[in-house]
């Protein structure tokens, strides 16, 4: 298991999983090894940024999260509720705590809905909805919150808006049940980039007003970067790499990360140290019906040996708030 641990000034766990295993049939005996062995720790007010390419496992990761649908194994802990294994209405219950940001906020929306009734949705299902002119007052307050004007937008339907509207009441429906966390499965990834900035502000800026903590999904380096306290890389289900976003351009030790790192233009990281030479001996990806043995990274890493494939990496920390699943990395020269 692979763990990551808050170090922001409230170090109290917002958010803990333990070895989660998530695998999906895929016909005649097999299985796809999605998630295998995955754990983190979010800290109240902390952003965590997952990162890896598109089939590591990640989407399944925050999904997971939510019982949606639940691991296979492992735990899940929000606060001091453990989710995983409670009776459907108790988890249902928790569940309000814990709120999703989807990819495409256009298939998220209700298309026969306004979305004044969309903001409302959650409210109204808890029976926490009062009056009409409490509905309205509140309702205006979190389209006003996201940038959204209430008289433009409310009695539109999804149809009517653009993306970035769309996911602007993503946000803003999420927001109504005072969530303690952010689960956002690369909220930004269908949008323009003008967009794309526009609604990482506002994530940025909702969770510092709030307090809330966030678990960031994405496969753009510099977007993870740049909106995280901390960075998770995964790699084929497994966690490579666990350090502070800061150190991630001159720091990062795994291989993987450095190769992400080096398929960027130095423009994107804002700055001259990521790495350059990371080459990969194999360009196809491993398949995740039959992972490699060992490290899983070995069949394109430059720095893999016998042991790679004869033992498979314990995560260990080689700074303080940084853990690397290697045999052969070592800490990197800091940079200033």
């Amino acid at each position: 298991m692979t763990t990551t641990h808050g170090t922001g000034p409230d170090p109290r766990p917002a958010l803990v999983a333990e070895d989660l295993v998530v695998e999906y049939p895929a016909g005649r005996g097999r299985r796809v090894h999605a998630v295998s062995g995955v754990g983190l720790e979010v800290a109240a007010g902390e952003t965590l940024g997952i990162l890896g390419e598109s089939g590591c496992g990640k989407s399944t990761v925050g999904r997971s999260l939510i019982q949606l649908p639940p691991p296979d194994s492992g735990t899940v802990r929000l606060g001091t509720t453990t989710l995983t294994g409670l009776a459907p209405e108790a988890l249902r219950r928790a569940r309000a705590r814990i709120q999703i940001i989807t990819q495409d906020p256009v298939s998220a929306l209700n298309p026969r809905r306004k979305v004044k009734d969309l903001v409302w949705e959650g409210p109204s299902i808890w029976g926490s909805g009062g009056d009409t002119r409490d509905k309205d007052t509140r309702t205006d307050r979190a389209l006003r919150d996201v940038g959204l004007d209430p008289a433009a937008v409310r009695d539109r339907r999804p149809h009517e808006l653009s993306g970035g509207q769309c996911q602007r009441v993503c946000v803003a429906r999420a927001l109504m049940l005072e969530p303690e966390v952010l689960i956002c499965d690369e909220p930004v990834s269908s949008l323009d980039v003008s967009v794309q900035a526009q609604i990482l502000n506002l994530l940025e800026t909702t969770v510092r007003r709030r307090g809330l903590s966030m678990v960031f999904i994405a496969h753009d380096v510099s977007v993870v970067k740049n909106i995280s306290d901390r960075v998770m890389v995964m790699y084929l289900g497994k966690v490579c790499e666990v350090l502070p976003s800061e150190g991630l351009p001159h720091e990062a030790a795994h291989p993987y990360t450095r190769l992400l790192l080096a398929s960027l233009p130095e423009v994107q990281l804002g700055t001259t140290d990521a790495p350059a030479d990371a080459p990969v001996h194999a360009a196809e990806l491993p398949s995740p019906l039959d992972p490699p043995s060992g490290c899983r990274f070995r069949t394109r890493c430059p720095l893999a040996t016998g042991r790679c494939a004869d033992e498979e990496p314990v995560p260990r920390e080689i700074r303080p708030g940084h853990r690397v699943a290697c045999h052969h990395a070592e800490p990197r020269r800091n940079r200033p």
